[in-house]
């Protein structure tokens, strides 16, 4: 198994998310791993700002030239923004998928989350699942 970028201040879900928590909130991107498996990515399917997610459940989607991947929320809350500039260049995920390539930032509501992976303990999933 090839190495992958895992930041350890970054939590991760075994769908292959990241959720980042800080001053802006809690930012949502797909891993290192995630974008390593599509290749190249031209498409990212984007809730609307405003729109509710819950935990577990598909939000959007990530198209490349190799397949369409849905993408799951780790948290329940409502969509404050979504990174616009991945509308003409989907790339980004590719490209810098812990920054430039993030997909959206929401406001958590209640306590709903999936099970949340530290970076060992996300390498440690991919590992059992090579």
């Amino acid at each position: 198994m090839s190495s992958y970028t895992l930041p350890e201040d970054l939590s991760y879900t075994d769908e292959h998310i990241w959720l980042r928590e800080d001053a802006q909130g809690l930012t949502v991107g797909i891993s290192d791993f995630a974008q390593a498996q599509l290749e190249e990515v031209v498409y990212v399917d984007m809730p609307a700002v405003g729109s509710a997610v819950e935990a577990g459940k598909e939000f959007g989607s990530v198209e490349s030239m190799k397949s369409v991947s849905a993408l799951f929320s780790p948290v329940s809350g409502v969509i404050e923004a979504v990174n616009t500039e991945l509308e003409s260049k989907p790339d980004l995920v590719n490209n810098d998928c812990y920054g430039q390539g993030w997909i959206l930032r929401l406001r958590k509501e209640g306590d709903n989350t999936v099970p949340l992976l530290s970076a060992e303990e996300y390498r440690a999933h991919l590992k059992s699942q090579a």
